[in-house]
């Protein structure tokens, strides 16, 4: 079955304006687009659906989410109009089975997926399911998540979780080219340094993130920085992990995306 393994993707997105915007990262998300194998369907796990519990989009018509404020009408009069797959949450469900899995009608597809995703298929036109990141559970839970989530990759489900690696608002530099800070080289290099990690889970060093002296400044918060767990939980053993495109913006947002397969 390996030929048909589709690969799961952790891309860092950065700001909402990368959906209007050109730059060398939009255009490595074009690029994954338009050479890896097409998908069948699509699962999105996105910092931004930040829940208690686990729910999953269930409706045939997702609506876009315009979930930010202060950018220009451009960006709220963009709609990324991919369908939705019942079916597929449905086997979301099971897979997570006996979680229990809320199939949600309400929420839509909210930028941290749309944003990466419509630069990848900017047709719309491959089925999108959103999967939330249950904000009361540990990193090793979310990791596990994405090894029960891996069989999906065998259907022609593509895992495209959306996050980044430093997010830390508050610390932004507004400047063009801003230096990043010396906490945020030293955490992106220590989560390139590990992606390759192949011991126990408990033991691993990305499951661990918070013990990383830089962790605290990078991460204030952990829910950009979860959505990663799950692409690196649904690697097979041996898969190669690789970097499709790195760098940093603000100074504090590291745009590191990683590709599993």
């Amino acid at each position: 079955m390996n030929h048909t393994r589709m690969p799961a993707l952790f891309l860092g997105h950065g700001s909402p304006m990368n959906v209007l915007e050109e730059n060398h990262f939009t255009a490595a998300w074009r690029s994954l687009g338009e050479q890896l194998p097409r998908p069948k369907a699509i699962l999105a796990v996105s910092a931004h659906w930040y829940t208690r519990g686990t729910a999953v989009t269930a409706m045939e018509n997702p609506r876009t989410i315009h979930d930010f404020g202060g950018f220009p009408q451009a960006l709220f009069d963009t709609h990324y109009r991919a369908p939705g797959s019942p079916e597929l949450a449905r086997q979301v469900a099971e897979l997570l089975a006996p979680l229990p899995v809320h199939l949600d009608e309400e929420w839509g597809l909210d930028h941290g997926s749309w944003g990466v995703l419509i630069k990848m298929y900017p047709e719309a036109d491959i089925p999108v399911v959103q999967l939330s990141v249950d904000g009361t559970k540990p990193p090793a839970w979310h990791f596990e998540l994405g090894r029960k989530l891996a069989a999906l990759r065998e259907q022609g489900v593509m895992i495209v979780a959306s996050g980044n690696v430093v997010h830390n608002l508050r610390m932004m530099r507004r400047q063009e080219n801003a230096e990043p800070y010396p906490w945020a080289i030293s955490f992106s290099q220590f989560v390139r340094d590990n992606l390759d990690w192949q011991g126990p889970t408990e033991q691993h060093p990305l499951v661990n993130f918070m013990d990383h002296e830089g962790a605290a400044l990078s991460n204030p918060t952990p829910e950009h920085f979860l959505p990663l767990l799950y692409v690196l939980g649904a690697r097979a053993k041996d898969e190669p992990v690789s970097v499709p495109v790195d760098g940093d913006t603000l100074g504090a947002i590291s745009m590191l995306s990683v590709q599993v397969g």
